[in-house]
């Protein structure tokens, strides 16, 4: 029974499970493994500043202070930011695997390469984020939310300065790539298309992520996209390419 709802049985569907679980502890592991480097961290996050201020785009605190000042923007953001990411990057996946199977492997390949390109920047690129960085103007508003004060303590898992890229906004850019391109209903291709810059507004918002962070989650997954598509297709095509959809059929003429 359970051999005929999996597109390809449930030998494969393990090994998918077990492929992105140890994927996503090792990102874990890997992302909480510093050593001391709180240092390095406000030093970049000051250098973001100073760049964002260059280019006159250091505009975070006003966008924090005008999400505040409407009374439930704040509120939203903070419980999307702690809801969505995991639960709508998860059943997506899900549906894609089960009733978009074709496509799911290039998709796989994508998300594998952007969690690779995002380690490197978190070790390479230590940043804290804006919530640690009161004078900037700046609250934890996620902590405000659920009342449950933020650690800003290292361990093995977690990472408080794991920042560039923000991989909020390069999964949800991600999902939105692979969905827009398997769908036909427009309604639904509009609700992908807004979900990435809906997720940017709010890393921003709950003062998780710079603006700079959230353009380079972009280009991670921009990047990945294109390695998944030129690359590993072409390494496996009859497994790793990007399938394209069938035609509709034409409508008949009358006779």
């Amino acid at each position: 029974m359970l051999s005929r709802v999996l597109p390809r049985g449930p030998r494969d569907l393990l090994w998918q499970i077990l492929l992105f679980c140890g994927a996503y502890w090792l990102y874990r592991l890997v992302r909480g493994q510093v050593f001391d480097q709180s240092a390095a961290a406000f030093a970049n996050a000051r250098w973001i500043v100073d760049l964002q201020q260059t280019l006159h785009v250091f505009v975070e605190p006003d966008i924090q202070r005008w999400a505040i000042s409407t009374g439930w923007v704040e509120s939203v953001g903070s419980w999307m930011y702690l809801n969505t990411h995991f639960v709508v990057t998860t059943v997506t996946l899900a549906f894609v695997y089960l009733f978009r199977n074709e496509h799911f492997y290039w998709v796989r390949n994508m998300f594998m390469v952007g969690m690779g390109f995002a380690l490197l920047g978190y070790v390479l690129f230590p940043t804290a984020p804006p919530r640690l960085m009161p004078g900037l103007g700046f609250i934890d508003s996620v902590s405000d939310f659920t009342g449950v004060s933020s650690d800003s303590d290292v361990n093995a898992l977690y990472n408080p300065y794991a920042a560039v890229p923000s991989m909020h906004v390069g999964f949800a850019l991600m999902l939105a790539i692979s969905m827009v391109r398997m769908t036909r209903h427009r309604w639904v291709k509009a609700l992908w298309v807004a979900y990435a810059p809906i997720v940017s507004l709010v890393v921003v918002v709950t003062a998780n992520h710079w603006i700079f962070d959230a353009a380079t989650g972009a280009a991670v997954a921009v990047v990945s996209a294109v390695l998944a598509q030129t690359v590993f297709a072409r390494v496996r095509p009859a497994q790793w390419a990007w399938e394209p959809e069938p035609a509709l059929p034409a409508p008949a003429r009358a006779g």
